[in-house]
C-alpha cells in the first residue's frame, strides 16, 4: 500500500506536534499506526498501553508499552461508522500478524529471493518452521534448514535440504491446481488494476477539490488586501500562483490516469482463452517475479509439512491447501555435489576407470587440465569428485585395493615388464597388451593380467632381447608355402 501511494504521489493527512494537520508523503509507521487503529475497523479502544516501572543503573524510570489484545480495558466493537467493516478489519489483523517473523507460526510476507516456499515449511518433529539458505556465489543454490536445535542447545540440525528439487515440484502442484481456475483469475487480476485506477482517480479529484479550495482563499485573499501594502500583496500573490499552479499539476495528473484507465480495460473471456496453456511457461519464465509467484504460493497453500526419510533418502511432503485437501510428496534428496545439470557420461566412466589408480585429488586435476568441467561449467575439486563418486556408486580408491586388483599406470607397469614407457605404448597402441584410457590426454590403466597374455608375453621377450621394433607372427598373415618336391 505504502509503495502503490508513493509510486502516484498521494499524500496523507497527519497532525504536528501543534495539533494542526497537513499533507505529507505515505510512509510505512503512518500506514501501519492506521490499519492497527480499531477506530479504523469502527470500534472503541481503551487501555492499549500501560506505564511499567524499570529500573537502570539502579534508578527507577516509567516506559510506556503495549499491551496484548486481551488484557486491553475495554474493547466495543461496532461502537461507530468505520472506514472498513469489522471483518475486513480482522482480516488485516490477521495478515500483518501472518508477515511477522517467528519459528512456531507460518511467518513472513513475500520477499525477494529464489526460494519459493520460504516461510510454509513445518518440521514434523520440532514443530518449527524452516529458514531458507542461500548457498553459492551469486546465492543460487537453495536449502531448506532449522537451524534452531544448533544454536539453542548447539546440538546436530534437526533438517536440512535442497530446494532444487522440493521448488519444482510443489510449482507443478500449484500450476496444476491453478490451471482450471486461470481464466477467472486473470479476469478477476484486470478488474482489480481497473479498481486501483479508479481508487486513483478518485484520489485526485479529491486533492483537485481540496487545491481549488486553496487557490480560491488565496484569491479571496489577494483581493482583500490593502493596494497600498505592497509587501503583502506580493505575498498574497505568490501564494495565489503557487495554488493555481497545483490545481494545474493536478487537472494533469488526473488526465494522463484517465488515459491509462481507458488503455487498461477489463479482458473477456475470448481474450483469456489461451491462458491457461500459457501459465506454465508465464511461471518458469526467468523474467517473471518471484514475489508474485510466493504470493500465489500463500493465497493457496497454508503450510507444508516436511520430513527426511533416512532409509530411503527422500524427503516427504505433505501439502496442506487451505480448501483443506492434504497432497502428499515423496522426493528424492539431492545429496550434496549434485546439481540440476547431469554429468556427462563420459566423465562419470572415466572417473570410474581413473578411481582404480589415481585419488580424488589428481582425478580433479587430470579433468581440469583435459578441460573437462562440471555439470554447471566449474572446475573439478577433490569434494566434487568424491561427491559424483558417491552418486555413481565408484568405489573410493585405495592402495590396498590397487595392489589386490592389479591396476597399474603406464609407468609402474612398465617397470613391473622390464621395458621402457615407449616400448608398452607401442605394445598397448599395435593391440598386444589391453589397456584403457578414458580421456585423450591423460594416463593409461593397465591390468597385471593384461601382462601375461601370449602376445604380450612374446612382445615384451623381444623386446628384452634388444630389438628396436620387436615383431610378432599375426595368427592372420598369410604364409607362402613353395614346396620343392
Amino acid at each position: 500500500m505504502v509503495h502503490g501511494e508513493q509510486s502516484n504521489n498521494l499524500s496523507i493527512p497527519a497532525r504536528t506536534i501543534r495539533g494542526d494537520v497537513h499533507w505529507r508523503r505515505p510512509a510505512y509507521c503512518g500506514f501501519h499506526q492506521i490499519l492497527t487503529n480499531p477506530a479504523y475497523g469502527g470500534a472503541y479502544a481503551y487501555g492499549r498501553t500501560e506505564r511499567v516501572t524499570c529500573y537502570e543503573n539502579g534508578i527507577s524510570v516509567q516506559r510506556t508499552r503495549r499491551r496484548p489484545r486481551d488484557r486491553w480495558v475495554a474493547l466495543i466493537p461496532g461502537a461507530h461508522e468505520g472506514y472498513v467493516s469489522s471483518e475486513v478489519f480482522e482480516r488485516i489483523q490477521k495478515m500483518i500478524h501472518g508477515n511477522r517473523l517467528s519459528s512456531y507460526e507460518p511467518s513472513g510476507a513475500a520477499r525477494r529471493g529464489t526460494g519459493l516456499l520460504t516461510g510454509l515449511l513445518r518440521r514434523r518433529r520440532c514443530g518449527r518452521m524452516l529458514r531458507v539458505f542461500y548457498k553459492g556465489a551469486d546465492g543460487e543454490v537453495v536449502r531448506y534448514a532449522c537451524p534452531r536445535a544448533h544454536l539453542d542447545n548447539k546440538e546436530a540440525r534437526c533438517v536440512a535440504f535442497s530446494g532444487s528439487n522440493v521448488d519444482p515440484a510443489v510449482a507443478r502442484q500449484l500450476i496444476g491446481v491453478v490451471q482450471p481456475a486461470a481464466i477467472e483469475a486473470a479476469i478477476m487480476a484486470t478488474e482489480q488494476q481497473a479498481k486501483v485506477h479508479t481508487e486513483v482517480l478518485d484520489a485526485l479529484r479529491r486533492d483537485l477539490e481540496a487545491a481549488r479550495y486553496r487557490a480560491s482563499r488565496a484569491e479571496r485573499q489577494y483581493e482583500a488586501a490593502d493596494p497600498d501594502n505592497r509587501l503583502v500583496a506580493q505575498e498574497l500573490e505568490r501564494r495565489w500562483n503557487s495554488a493555481l499552479e497545483g490545481v494545474r499539476v493536478i487537472e494533469a495528473r488526473i488526465g494522463v490516469e484517465t488515459v491509462s484507465e481507458a488503455a487498461s480495460s477489463a479482458g473477456t473471456i475470448d481474450e483469456f482463452k489461451n491462458l491457461a496453456h500459457d501459465l506454465e511457461a508465464l511461471w518458469n519464465d526467468p523474467q517473471s517475479d518471484e514475489r508474485t509467484k510466493k504470493r500465489l504460493l500463500r493465497a493457496l497453500i497454508r503450510e507444508i509439512v516436511v520430513d527426511i526419510d533416512e532409509k530411503t533418502s527422500e524427503v516427504v511432503l505433505v501439502i496442506h491447501w487451505k480448501g483443506g485437501v492434504h497432497t502428499p510428496l515423496r522426493l528424492p534428496r539431492r545429496r550434496r555435489g549434485e546439481c540440476r545439470g547431469h554429468t556427462p557420461k563420459d566423465v562419470v566412466e572415466a572417473v570410474r576407470v581413473l578411481s582404480r589408480i589415481y585419488s580424488d585429488d589428481m582425478i580433479a586435476g587430470v579433468l581440469n587440465r583435459a578441460k573437462l568441467s562440471t555439470a554447471r561449467g566449474n572446475y573439478w575439486t577433490r569434494s566434487l569428485v568424491t561427491s559424483l563418486r558417491a552418486n555413481h556408486d565408484i568405489g573410493c580408491h585405495t592402495a590396498q585395493r590397487q595392489a589386490e586388483e592389479g591396476w597399474l599406470n603406464l609407468s609402474h607397469a612398465a617397470r613391473l615388464a622390464g621395458v621402457s614407457n615407449r616400448t608398452l605404448r607401442i605394445a598397448i597402441e599395435r593391440g598386444y597388451i589391453t589397456a584403457e584410457r578414458p580421456i585423450a590426454s591423460g594416463p593409461w590403466v593397465i591390468n597385471k593380467q593384461a601382462l601375461t597374455s601370449e602376445a604380450a608375453s612374446t612382445f615384451l621377450e623381444r623386446a628384452r632381447a634388444g630389438k628396436a621394433h620387436p615383431t610378432v607372427p599375426s595368427p592372420s598373415q598369410a604364409v607362402l608355402d613353395l614346396s620343392i618336391t
